[in-house]
């Protein structure tokens, strides 16, 4: 029997391809085509908008820009020429999107962006508000956690450019051969503009460990890792909220501290007016959000019960005989952290906790203390009171250094991991822009695509896939 050699031409490899695109419609099309209505997701104000500015006999409609952008944020695509050739090669995707007739060129599409921004921002608002009953029912517990932190998305300007720091460094390392007390990092930081030539509110930040010049925004998850909140600093955002200023003093990471603590407040005021019906209980953050004035805040303007902020070095005072670095009470002989022994009180008391001696052993209905060295007459030992109410920072609702601590601070980095889905899974790593509107309207499709994802895997029963529909995609390929 002789064999035969059966060679398959690129042509009709394409036509194979092509036609079963054509023929078996995707399943993860057709599961937002039947579960998305695009018509609940997008507000009223943004239709009216559109179609007063566009006319309505556009030849695109609304809907077919929004799903088109969230086709493209979905596949992690970063330029708009990848979208318009998947779109130009797949029928599916245009019947999806709606683009019956032709595709919108690269400039329309940017053209929408930069002119709808605001709207777009209106869409994600209303998504957050859909899929918060979504998150108390995946987990009450974990949803009525907020989790804040910031981040940068960088624009293609010049200043990004890594020979445009190292230049800089060269030479401060020349100088620094016969200034041994001279340090080059230091003295660039110093000498580097505050902004951007090409693009003034692209700050120069330092994030991740490296300098760059980005476009700050702070963002809000609650402990499942869903985005609940957006706040994109731009001129709108800081001239309503002047005290949200770029420091620049000698030391980047004190002024992203100080950068990052004044904006807590502004964001969360705006994210309650916007959403005065989601509540939450306990607020999550890093070192940089540790002060008195913050704690305060929190506590009586946000009516938060728990802060779960580590104490900021810089803003802590040596430890006293009473209290160690996290403040809690301590042996005045052996310096030993009290042990904790949880929360009590009663009628018309206040909540406080109480901590007793670490050498006291519990003994039928009380406590013996067995220290060899006591500190007080007492055959219970010394015992120590903290009042949550009295100070928030010593005692913000649940006390420092202990496992119960330790296990809700790991939540914190859920938010830093929704950023990361942005920036690579959604394509916002490496834009190929720097106009303002243009990058602020691709952050928050981000957003509404990662809630999209949330309502789909309600709708198909996949709870366990909420946190990026990425994985759904996956999941239906």
């Amino acid at each position: 029997m002789q064999n035969k050699n059966v060679q398959i031409s690129l042509f009709d490899t394409y036509t194979n391809v092509l036609t079963t695109m054509e023929e078996e419609k995707s399943e993860f099309i057709s599961l937002l085509d039947e579960h998305i209505d695009f018509d609940t997701i997008i507000p009223c104000q943004f239709y009216n908008a559109y179609y007063s500015s566009m006319g309505r006999k556009h030849i695109f409609s609304l809907e077919s820009f929004i799903r088109a952008l969230i086709v493209q944020r979905l596949l992690g695509m970063e330029h708009i020429s990848q979208l318009r050739t998947l779109l130009s090669f797949s029928k599916e995707l245009r019947d999806f999107c709606g683009f019956d007739r032709k595709i919108p060129d690269a400039p329309q599409f940017t053209r929408f962006k930069q002119q709808f921004a605001g709207h777009i921002e209106l869409m994600f608002q209303r998504l957050s508000d859909l899929t918060a009953p979504i998150c108390r029912e995946l987990d009450e517990k974990k949803a009525s956690y907020l989790i804040f932190d910031t981040t940068g998305i960088e624009p293609e300007v010049k200043e990004n450019n890594p020979k445009f720091f190292n230049t800089m460094l060269e030479t401060a390392k020349t100088y620094a051969k016969g200034n041994p007390n001279y340090d080059p990092y230091r003295a660039v930081y110093g000498l580097l503009p505050s902004e951007a030539k090409k693009a003034p509110m692209a700050k120069q930040q330092y994030i991740n460990g490296h300098y760059c010049y980005s476009y700050k925004a702070g963002i809000l998850t609650d402990g499942l890792g869903i985005v609940r909140h957006i706040a994109f600093f731009d001129d709108d955002f800081r001239k309503e909220h002047p005290e949200v200023v770029s420091q620049k003093t000698d030391d980047p990471e004190k002024d992203k501290e100080i950068g990052d603590s004044t904006a807590l407040k502004p964001v969360l005021s705006d994210f309650y007016r916007i959403h005065p019906n989601q509540k939450f209980s306990t607020f999550l953050g890093d070192a940089a959000f540790d002060s008195y004035d913050n704690y305060s805040m929190l506590k009586n303007e946000f009516g938060f019960e728990r802060a779960c902020i580590p104490l900021n070095p810089r803003n802590s005072k040596a430890s006293s005989a009473e209290f160690n670095q996290y403040g809690n009470p301590i042996c005045p002989i052996t310096k030993e952290q009290f042990t904790c022994v949880g929360k009590c009180g009663g009628q018309h008391r206040s909540i406080r906790y109480k901590w007793v001696c670490p050498g006291s052993e519990q003994k039928g209905n009380t406590r013996i203390c067995t220290c060899k060295t006591p500190c007080t007459d007492s055959h219970y030992g010394k015992c120590v009171y903290t009042y949550p109410e009295k100070n928030f920072r010593e005692c913000p609702g649940i006390p420092r250094n202990t496992e119960h601590w330790d296990n809700l601070y790991k939540h914190r980095v859920l938010v830093e991991r929704t950023i990361n889905i942005f920036k690579d899974s959604f394509g916002l790593a490496h834009l190929r822009t720097r106009d303002t509107k243009t990058i602020k309207a691709d952050l928050l499709l981000a957003g509404c695509t990662q809630l999209i994802g949330v309502i789909l895997a309600k709708a198909i029963h996949q709870e366990h896939l909420y946190k990026s529909v990425r994985k759904i995609v996956n999941l239906t390929a």
